[in-house]
């Protein structure tokens, strides 16, 4: 189920506390997003990082005029450290399937 972030505080380094819809809290850890190459190298700019917003009607943290984000199921359970829902986990059968 989506949790919509409703508040998130900067608290040092790349950590963020963030609160969800249900009430439940936790901070993040951004670090490891430094390494992920593509929008998130704009993370490296601590300044940029800090410069976050979030997106009400999407529920979900944004940076620099919305062109990076992070789904709210991920920062959910990263923030809880608990499991990502099962399908964002499941992987697609890629097999082809031929018959005659």
């Amino acid at each position: 189920m989506l949790k919509d972030v409703v508040s998130a505080v900067y608290k040092e380094g790349y950590q963020i506390e963030i609160t969800f819809e249900d009430g439940v809290s936790g901070i993040v850890d951004f670090a490891k997003y430094l390494h992920q190459g593509g929008v998130f190298e704009k993370f490296k700019g601590i300044e940029f990082f800090k410069n976050f917003t979030i997106n009400r009607e999407l529920g979900v943290l944004t940076w620099g005029d919305d062109e990076v984000d992070i789904a709210p199921e991920t920062l959910y359970a990263e923030a809880t450290n608990s499991p990502l829902p099962d399908w964002m986990t499941q992987q697609e059968d890629t097999s082809e399937k031929v018959s005659f």
